[in-house]
């Protein structure tokens, strides 16, 4: 079988390439047609363990797209004919040069890479399952290249996409989240310690046709010296792990030991305005702050923190969806222990699944500061929203140091969706649950009474002498009320002149 990785792109075939890649994608290859045809709330629901379902129940009309789902990701085998009848009878030689597919002596076909669908992107990788059968080797090879997993697809859906003029992505793998950047960034550089990396990110990028992408094989900021970029990424390995099997997965036994350099590196290699974003797994201890351990990461350096939770996985969970040896009662319970041992040695009580965005602190914000919030994974783009409690976070700190000027009003920044518990006897009392609708990361936020209260008379601009006549509080009460429901992004501040 031919690896892909040792292939070398021959120059005349990128054009065949890129038909036979506009073909996949004009059947419908996409995540929102593969989602509803396997019939699944999300791309990252997919599940190895579910493919005879897949097979039997979402497959069984050997369309176009069946024929393309099976092959490319769900690793099947096709006969020559359905091979034609996806490609409409055109020979598709150049995927053969290329490696990403092979043809037996039997007549099978398999792909040797899978085709990752992501936004309007088209990714090729390593597989997401090489245990299977296919392709043929029992152990995962340790330069194993990171398929298109739930984390590439979280960090690429809160990423901002506003024009920078440079990006970087570290760890970059199959070159993900630099394809992404290319199309809002004048210059992005892809860097990663795996040579199989790099070939994977230069053949994705060629054949997407962006030629603003240059990668480069290193040690994390070591190929990029004295350079700094406005737009940083990072999908680092970040397991803590007791062993060193995969170079895509593991970060030590902290899982700190490539994050931790990132987060280090950014005051150097961050330019001014500029954002880092990162999604990574941090292991938590009790009483202590991840913005702490952030904090310290950075030396001193005057950024600000946001950290979103998306996932929190107790230290036995983890260490039991980690542990080697399915098919072996006993070499896997070892494999527990070993990583259980593990967690708590480093006092990892859970692991976190988080979304780390990072900037420069604004002079006019006062000190520097984190902010930690609990959040739904995102199901599509959620580019803006990260920006926003930035932006929510900074003018709130503006008006604890300032107040608000004269010339300002409020209004409720859309539609609020509340939910009120009622408590019967006993004494207790409950607050008012509320969340901003339409938006892809969903965060829950608590109100008081007059919070809520002032939320319910916002749906139009008021001012704050006009709110104070409205409400029958003291004015320190309602001024403090409003800077909370701007910190938590439910409440906007616009001039006059603002409709």
């Amino acid at each position: 079988m031919t690896d892909f990785a040792t292939c070398k792109l021959i120059e005349a075939d990128i054009p065949a390439l890129r038909s036979a890649l506009a073909h996949i994608a004009g059947v419908g290859y996409s995540e929102t047609c593969i989602r509803e045809r396997l019939g699944l709330t999300d791309i990252t629901d997919l599940r190895w363990r579910a493919l005879p379902i897949y097979r039997v129940e979402h497959l069984h009309v050997r369309d176009a797209l069946s024929l393309a789902i099976e092959l490319f990701l769900l690793q099947g085998v096709l006969p020559v004919f359905e091979l034609n009848q996806l490609f409409l009878g055109t020979h598709p030689a150049a995927l053969l040069r290329a490696g990403v597919i092979s043809i037996d002596d039997e007549g099978d076909v398999r792909a040797t890479v899978s085709l990752f669908p992501l936004g309007e992107c088209l990714i090729f990788s390593d597989h997401a399952w090489p245990k299977l059968p296919h392709p043929g080797y029992t152990s995962i090879p340790h330069d194993q290249v990171m398929f298109v997993g739930e984390d590439s697809r979280w960090l690429a859906r809160s990423t901002t996409r506003r024009p920078v003029k440079s990006a970087l992505d570290l760890c970059t793998g199959s070159g993900v989240h630099a394809l992404l950047a290319a199309s809002h960034s004048e210059r992005v550089v892809a860097v990663d310690i795996n040579p199989r990396a790099a070939q994977y990110t230069r053949f994705n990028a060629q054949l997407s046709g962006s030629d603003n992408i240059e990668v480069r094989v290193g040690n994390l900021y070591e190929p990029v010296r004295e350079e700094k970029f406005d737009l940083i990424t990072a999908n680092p390995p970040f397991v803590p792990s007791p062993v060193n099997d995969l170079l895509f997965r593991d970060g030590g036994q902290s899982g700190e030991d490539v994050q931790q350099r990132i987060i280090e590196g950014l005051p150097e290699y961050l330019a001014s305005g500029g954002m880092a974003q990162i999604v990574t797994e941090i292991g938590e201890r009790d009483n202590e702050l991840i913005s702490d351990r952030l904090r310290s990461w950075l030396g001193g350096a005057s950024m600000d923190i946001v950290i979103l939770r998306l996932r929190t996985h107790s230290a036995a969970n983890y260490a039991m969806g980690h542990a080697e040896g399915d098919y072996d009662f006993g070499t896997y319970l070892d494999s527990v222990h070993d990583w259980a041992e593990n967690l708590k040695t480093q006092g990892y009580t859970r692991v976190v699944s988080v979304l780390l965005a990072l900037q420069w602190s604004h002079p006019l914000c006062g000190e520097p500061w984190a902010r930690c919030e609990g959040a739904q994974a995102p199901l599509k783009s959620a580019n803006t929203e990260i920006e926003s409690i930035f932006n929510a976070e900074c003018t709130a700190r503006k008006i604890q140091l300032n107040g608000i000027p004269d010339s300002f009003r409020i209004r409720r920044a859309g539609a609020v969706g509340l939910m009120d518990a009622q408590v019967l006897g006993g004494g207790l009392s409950a607050n008012t649950q509320a969340q901003l609708l339409g938006r892809s990361l969903q965060i829950i936020q608590w109100l008081g009474p007059i919070e809520r209260e002032i939320l319910q008379i916002t749906e139009k601009p008021l001012s704050i002498s006009e709110l104070l006549t409205c409400l029958e509080v003291h004015k320190e009460a309602v001024l403090s009320a409003v800077c909370l429901l701007i910190h938590k992004g439910l409440l906007n501040l616009i001039d006059n002149f603002t409709d």
